[in-house]
Formats: C-alpha cells, sequence, structure tokens
C-alpha cells in the first residue's frame, strides 16, 4: 500500500485563506470569540500564525518593529507572547484589540 502525503489542516487552512483573504476578518472575529470562550491560548496563537503566513511573515515583522523571529515565537505553540507584542502583530495584520463587553460574566 502506498504512503499518501496528506496536508496538514494548518496548510489546508493557509491555502484556502490565500485563495479567499476576504474571509480573513470573521476568521479573526471567529478565533477571538472562541478563545474568550474556551482560553485556549495556543489554539488563537496557531490560528494567528496562519494568517501571519498568508500575510507573508517577513511583511508582519516589518510592519510590527518585531524580527521575523519574534513574529514566529510569539506565535509558536511555545510561544508565551507579551501583550505589547501580540498587539503589535494585530497591528500588523490591519487589526486592532478592542475591549467588548461579556455581559455573561457580569455580576
Amino acid at each position: 500500500m502506498a504512503k499518501r502525503n496528506l496536508r496538514s489542516f494548518r496548510a489546508v487552512e493557509e491555502a484556502y485563506f490565500r485563495d479567499h483573504p476576504e474571509e480573513i476578518a470573521a476568521y479573526i472575529d471567529d478565533i477571538f470569540a472562541a478563545y474568550a470562550e474556551d482560553g485556549n491560548s495556543a489554539a488563537l496563537l496557531a490560528s494567528l500564525r496562519v494568517v501571519a503566513k498568508v500575510k507573508g511573515v517577513t511583511a508582519v515583522a516589518e510592519a510590527a518593529g518585531l524580527t521575523r523571529q519574534g513574529v514566529q515565537h510569539a506565535l509558536s505553540s511555545k510561544g508565551n507572547p507579551r501583550f505589547d507584542n501580540v498587539n503589535a502583530i494585530m497591528h500588523a495584520l490591519g487589526y486592532r484589540l478592542v475591549p467588548q463587553e461579556n455581559r455573561q460574566s457580569r455580576p
């Protein structure tokens, strides 16, 4: 039986957003909504890494005032990025972090 070379989910996701960049904004909304619910920072960083790859890690790094390796490390599964780095990366991707009231957790 021949071994099949299958792409990873993240590779498929990246290819999809290269072909459909108009859907990145909704994706960003969805991943932050999911993070607000489950607090899974590894999933959030992995998803942001996909967007950074689609937009070009070097271009994102330059716009964020970080090195390419700094962006890759901040968005890696082992990364524990500082808030200012995440904010700079979000700005470089064309987004901003804004507070939104969470009515479910109000006393």
